[in-house]
């Protein structure tokens, strides 16, 4: 096993560890590694996307800027392949070769490469959070498959992709939503922080009704804050009324920083600390972000 880490080189040595990584380390590694006869014209019409891929969308505009300067100035820098049983899977550069057939390329230079499922689900979601911001469900999405795969912890995955371990669980909670305000939040009309929000509530229809009066009533992320803690009525076409108590300047700082740490909102009052839960699991997650261990 050293010797074939050995091999693959230093970026990719770093790559498959638990250490923080950087997947321009990774492809310039093997770049740079690679000579003359390893790099092959490879017919496009035999290379496949990563089925790990976790982007489902790619941007329109930004795919047809890099096609048209590929038209000028070719691929610039080979793509990163795989040989399968039939043709090929992309390892890395699925924007390059998306646009080499925008520009009517019928060849693309490679580098062929072997790895493992395991490798290639990291490599994808590497490549799509490093390179270019994927929306916040396929961000979700992916670190859920790499849990899942590899039985890492959330701990794991927070060091592993340089992430703080309540914005993994926060993304991962948005997976919860229905389908029909997942849509909202991958096309950007409900923010990820209207999502993380919503995603503390337990009923699937207040969630929904909720999603819709964000779009509709442009609702900011503290009034919705407001209306999900009963702070506050917002009706219909109708000013926002709150009701404003005097909070201790201190406390709303102490409020903040637990709200990041357990995901949800914290309320400090009269000598109290109130941590809300919305479920039996809910309750689980917020115990292991404080350590808390209980004995069965």
């Amino acid at each position: 096993m050293e010797t074939k880490r050995k091999a693959l080189g230093k970026g990719l040595e770093q790559l498959f560890t638990n250490e923080h990584i950087n997947f321009d380390n990774f492809e310039k590694d093997i770049v740079r590694n690679a000579s003359k006869n390893d790099i092959k014209e490879i017919n496009l019409d035999e290379i496949r996307s990563n089925p790990y891929q976790p982007r489902k969308t790619f941007n329109e505009e930004s795919l047809n800027e890099l096609a048209a300067s590929i038209k000028e100035h070719g691929v610039v820098e080979p793509i990163i392949i795989k040989k399968s049983i039939n043709g090929y899977e992309l390892i890395a550069g699925e924007r390059r070769t998306k646009a080499a057939r925008i520009a009517g390329l019928k060849t693309i230079p490679a580098i062929i490469r072997e790895f493992n499922d395991e490798q290639m689900m990291e490599i994808a979601l590497i490549e799509n959070i490093q390179r270019e911001d994927l929306n916040p469900i396929d961000e979700a999405k992916g670190y859920q498959a790499i849990i899942m795969k590899l039985g890492l912890t959330q701990e794991e995955v927070s060091k592993k992709f340089g992430k703080s371990r309540s914005y993994i669980t926060n993304l991962l909670g948005l997976l919860r939503l229905p389908e029909t305000v997942k849509k909202y939040v991958e096309n950007g009309s409900i923010s990820m922080g209207h999502a993380r929000v919503l995603s503390k509530i337990e009923d699937k229809e207040k969630i929904s009704e909720l999603a819709e009066r964000i779009i509709k009533e442009k609702l900011s992320v503290r009034e919705i804050e407001e209306i999900v803690s009963g702070n506050s009525e917002v009706k219909k076409n109708n000013p926002i009324i709150r009701t404003k108590a005097v909070i201790n300047p201190r406390y709303q700082i102490y409020e903040n920083t637990m709200r990041e740490l357990v995901g949800t909102k914290v309320k400090i009052s009269n000598r109290k600390v109130e941590i809300p839960f919305d479920s039996e699991k809910d309750l689980e997650r917020i115990l292991d972000i404080l350590n808390v261990k209980i004995d069965d």
